[in-house]
């Protein structure tokens, strides 16, 4: 019998993939991804503590990073039991309201960094065109009301992908690209009208999207007031304030927009290619964004310091 006969009723279990053609070194992979989950969790977890006990660190743009550290938490969190399975143990089956379950939290926490990576360009904007007025315009109790606004609107956002999921048809053995759950990885494999899903997806994806085109304004409007600065020091004083955040947007967008390049461009790319290039959009932002705000912010590198002395 096919395993790809159909069921009217659904299905209870869909199977994950690890890397494909590389099944037998799935042990060896799984080494240095657990080395990177756990180096990701205790620098997020640092982060938020060091943001949460040092009052020196109580300011506006410090809060922005502690939701910062806090979304690269929950996507590291969220993928990990998956990824682990299937590289540690080969245990590729997962449940469907599992999977769902997983994928919404993927995509939320996703959609929370997205947002929050443009609120804090917001907030080198301001300090350097406005520096007077900052302190009055992100005042603490405004990012903490624009926090909690942003993660109501994503969770908001994301919430139809389970119940959407829900209605589909699958195959009896329905097999994922990946070693984790995504929606229009699910959405692929379903044997009945899917046009709703595709649609709803592509305008999540376009918001995604706008977030990037408002970082990019800010910081076409912050490269302009530099510009305009007089002295080589002051500029590069300017500058060095906005690098860790240029550095976790890059970090954050780079994988994305390489895989819709290969999507659109090159569809008979490796699948290989697209696999790891997936997992480093889960695995590498997590993992990057404590070391970089740590080794280029001098407040939070002097109580790193002061507290491992």
């Amino acid at each position: 019998m096919s395993v790809f006969n159909t069921s009217e009723k659904g299905i209870s279990t869909f199977f994950l993939t690890g890397i494909p053609g590389v099944e037998h070194a799935h042990f060896w992979v799984s080494i240095p991804i657990c080395i990177m989950y756990l180096v990701a969790i205790l620098g997020n977890c640092t982060i938020l503590f060091l943001i949460k006990t040092e009052t020196s660190l109580h300011e506006p743009m410090y809060y922005l990073l502690s939701m910062l550290a806090f979304s690269d938490l929950g996507l590291s969190i969220s993928s990990l039991p998956t990824m682990l399975r299937v590289f540690l143990f080969n245990a590729t089956g997962i449940s469907s309201d599992a999977c769902f379950a997983q994928e919404f939290f993927i995509h939320g926490f996703s959609a929370v960094e997205s947002s929050v990576l443009l609120v804090m360009a917001i907030d080198r904007f301001v300090a350097i065109y406005d520096p007077l007025r900052y302190t009055s315009i992100f005042t603490p109790d405004r990012v903490f009301k624009t926090g909690f606004v942003l993660a109501t609107l994503c969770i908001l956002l994301v919430l139809p992908f389970p119940f959407m999921l829900k209605r589909l048809k699958f195959c009896k053995k329905s097999i994922l690209s990946h070693s984790y759950c995504l929606h229009q990885d699910v959405m692929k494999l379903a044997f009945s009208d899917n046009r709703i899903n595709i649609i709803y997806g592509f305008l999540v994806a376009l918001l995604s999207l706008l977030n990037l085109v408002f970082i990019s304004v800010s910081y076409v409007l912050i490269l302009k007031i530099v510009l305009g600065i007089t002295s080589h020091k002051g500029r590069l004083k300017v500058l060095n304030t906005c690098f860790s955040h240029i550095c976790a947007v890059f970090i954050f967008y780079v994988p994305i927009i390489t895989l819709a390049a290969l999507h659109r461009f090159a569809k008979n790319a490796s699948p290989v290619i697209r696999v790891i290039i997936s997992d480093i959009f889960l695995l590498v932002p997590p993992l990057m964004n404590p070391i970089v705000y740590s080794v280029k912010s001098q407040q939070i590198k002097n109580v790193i310091l002061a507290k491992l002395c």
